[in-house]
């Protein structure tokens, strides 16, 4: 079994401008889980991400 390390949370600096959209879009709404759908959202059209949120190979991207 490989030795793994435990997995910490990443912190995260948001600019004044990603701040206040989130403010005014998101409100109510925990900040990390909007950035976290963004995110995803984000990867899954870049090609890094399926539709079902796996990883896609390098060699099975899409070049463009």
């Amino acid at each position: 079994m490989p030795n793994r390390l435990p997995v910490r949370p990443l912190r995260l600096t948001v600019t004044d401008r990603t701040a206040a959209i989130l403010r005014r879009c998101y409100p109510g709404q925990p900040p990390a889980n909007v950035l976290e759908r963004a995110l995803l959202l984000l990867a899954t059209a870049d090609g890094h991400l399926d539709a079902a949120g796996t990883p896609i190979a390098e060699r099975y991207r899409r070049r463009g």
